[in-house]
């Protein structure tokens, strides 16, 4: 069984469609799969979140758990004291992480935000929870300019708590990428101090399920089970660069 733990540098920068792509490789290569979603927010009791995107994308035999949803699109401890309803804490993300990972080859935690948005009250974040876990964690980054400060910041905590980044993943790699995008291939990993292990087109999401799940692997490195040509693919865009 394994575990990881994917954030973000920030909101809408594609941390559920990459899930869904790490999700959908796994499936095809034979393994069980969990999506768990400590915190919903944003979303109204009858509609459709993120694990219910992933299941769409990656297909029906994921197995998906939301552990909260709050109705305003906020932090989650925001979200919750604003609701009047009960947060999420660290243990209970870790209790239900590994009673997932219990019954399934790969369960897939999907924070809310970026790594250190609170959950509580108390300040208490994903990181708390991925240590808890004892689960490497996937960072999912913007393509363009303003995006190395970002991941930089949450290397650096990251290695501050004492926890593993697997490596990046761009969530949603333009299809005209500029100046920026195409020098960040090359800085990514620099100001990361771990490998780029893939890039998501954009509007990914929006692709029917079938389409997705065969496109997936061709997105992510095999370090998180795809067939990504990362050297390739910063062998192309740094001659851009030049």
């Amino acid at each position: 069984m394994t575990v990881w733990v994917v954030t973000g540098t920030g909101t809408e920068i594609g941390k559920t469609v990459t899930t869904a792509a790490l999700a959908a490789v796994a499936v095809r290569a034979g393994r069980s799969v969990a999506v768990l979603k400590p915190a919903q927010t944003g979303v109204a009791p009858d509609e459709p979140g993120d694990v219910a995107e992933v299941v769409r994308l990656a297909g029906e035999r994921v197995t998906g758990m939301e552990l909260a949803r709050y109705p305003e699109p906020l932090a989650p401890g925001t979200a919750a004291a604003r609701a009047g309803l009960p947060p999420v804490r660290p243990a209970e993300i870790a209790e239900a992480a590994g009673k997932l990972a219990a019954s399934h080859d790969l369960v897939l935690v999907e924070g809310a935000g970026g790594l250190l948005v609170h959950l509580d009250e108390r300040g208490a974040t994903l990181a708390d929870a991925a240590r808890l876990i004892g689960a490497p964690v996937l960072v999912v980054a913007r393509a363009g300019l303003g995006t190395l400060n970002s991941v930089q910041l949450t290397a650096e905590a990251l290695r501050a708590r004492g926890l593993t980044q697997a490596g990046v993943v761009i969530g949603a790699w333009p299809r005209d990428p500029g100046l920026a995008e195409r020098c960040n291939v090359a800085d990514l990993p620099k100001v990361a101090g771990a490998a780029l292990l893939g890039a998501v087109p954009e509007s990914s999401g929006v692709l029917g399920a079938s389409e997705f799940r065969v496109a997936a692997e061709g997105w992510l490195a095999p370090e998180l089970g795809g067939a990504w040509d990362g050297a390739a693919f910063a062998r192309r865009w740094d001659s851009s660069a030049a």
